[in-house]
């Protein structure tokens, strides 16, 4: 995943976007030196030696176990001239397959990129290495004096040059990944239970009610320019537009009556109809850093307004819509990345809930209803009716195409229903 903020556009002072020919050959022209996160190499990567070892993946790991960075081919180190290198020899897949065999744990944002001049004379490769939330990365090789032994080393990027991580470096940097780990999957929860505690205030009958979150794996710091009201409609307009479906309306469509005035937040923007009277109730959160929270009531009656006596024991729940969350959830994710410059995978998180209007009511059954032969609507007798659906996960990135979309919502989907005994297509 190509990074929007490196060195060049520090010292250039160029606005976030992606790297160009023009920003790497004025940093060039500028002579600016390499630091910890900006590598100038003369040649195109090399061949891993004897198979065993490689320059590249030793890199590569150096600046994912630091902060991230860019390794410029073409670019003469000792004076910084921009000599180029011969695009019709860059085989990008290769590199990509040395990093593979060679580091560990696997680095799924790197990228490479050829940059070409204007005028198609002279061209350099850029490998973007985003700092890795699963630091520290191991490069495997052979070990200096046994030719046959294989040997596993943690490389840094240390002011401009490549060392490597002693014993309590490594063990920092273990405990810093998992410190990681568990403080997101904390925050999770957190805003996760947030959004049940919301709607569950909203309830005098129990109801139930697609929550779901969408995260990246590296948010956005805090001193990032905050999104703006205008930015956050513009978001949910264009994601309603990209996964809109006429014959079956997701959450994004019941928002469309708030969307143009969110409500500020802490950090966030907030889109609801929790409180409007005759609107299904969904409420929706854009954050600052990227992150989006959705909870949608999913229960039949939601939308059809059939009586008590005709809905079967437990609470209905409607499978077209509970399809149109995960569509709308993906979308929005995807469109709100882009606009904030994401430049992480996005975790996604859902899962399906009753939600009662006091602790002491009986949680009910989740019983799916589903639309069959052109609308006809069905209760499965085979269904299971459990209580809550156990959260299911996929991952996204902005650069993802609107065919991978349409995969992440049908998997996040799949995954929910196959939790009732169904398989259904979105």
């Amino acid at each position: 995943m190509a990074r929007s903020w490196t060195r060049l556009h520090e010292h250039l002072g160029a606005a976030p976007g992606p790297v160009d020919f023009d920003m790497v050959a004025k940093a060039a022209a500028d002579r600016l030196a390499e630091s910890d996160d900006l590598d100038w190499k003369e040649q195109l990567p090399q061949p891993p030696r004897e198979g065993r070892w490689n320059e590249l993946a030793k890199d590569v790991a150096a600046m994912a176990n630091t902060r991230g960075g860019l390794i410029i081919f073409g670019v003469r180190d000792a004076t910084c001239e921009l000599v180029g290198i011969d695009p019709d020899e860059v085989n990008i897949e290769q590199y990509a397959q040395w990093v593979r065999n060679h580091v560990q744990p696997y680095l799924p944002d790197l990228t490479f990129t050829v940059l070409t001049s204007a005028d198609g004379t002279r061209s350099v490769l850029v490998a973007d290495v985003p700092a890795s939330p699963m630091a520290p990365h191991l490069v495997y090789g052979t070990a200096t004096r046994d030719k046959d032994q294989q040997a596993a080393v943690a490389p840094y990027r240390d002011r401009d040059h490549t060392a490597w991580m002693a014993e309590h470096q490594l063990e920092r940097a273990y405990r810093d990944r998992f410190t990681r780990a568990q403080r997101a999957e904390d925050e999770a929860r957190h805003l996760l239970a947030h959004a049940q505690e919301t709607v569950s205030a909203q309830h005098s009958e129990p109801a139930a009610y697609f929550v779901a979150l969408a995260r990246p794996e590296r948010p956005l710091p805090r001193t990032a320019p905050r999104l703006t009201r205008e930015e956050t409609t513009a978001v949910a307009h264009a994601a309603r537009r990209r996964g809109g479906d006429p014959m079956r309306p997701g959450p994004l469509t019941s928002l469309e009556i708030v969307t143009g005035n969110p409500r500020p937040g802490l950090r966030r923007w907030v889109l609801s109809t929790l409180l409007l009277q005759g609107a299904r109730e969904v409420h929706a959160e854009l954050h600052h850093d990227g992150t989006v929270l959705l909870a949608a009531n999913v229960s039949w009656n939601a939308a059809r307004n059939l009586a008590a006596d005709e809905l079967p024991a437990g609470v209905a729940v409607s499978q077209d819509f509970i399809a149109a969350c995960c569509r709308d959830l993906t979308t929005t994710a995807w469109e709100l990345a882009r606009r904030l410059r994401v430049d992480s995978a996005l975790q996604l998180t859902a899962t399906l809930t009753a939600v009662t209007p006091s602790p002491g009511t009986p949680t009910p059954a989740l019983v799916p209803v589903v639309n069959v032969f052109g609308g006809f609507t069905d209760v499965p007798a085979h269904a299971r009716h459990p209580r809550r659906i156990q959260p299911v996960t996929a991952a996204l990135t902005p650069l993802d195409d609107a065919e991978v979309l349409q995969e992440t919502a049908q998997e996040l989907f799949t995954d929910v229903m196959n939790q009732f005994g169904l398989d259904p297509q979105l």
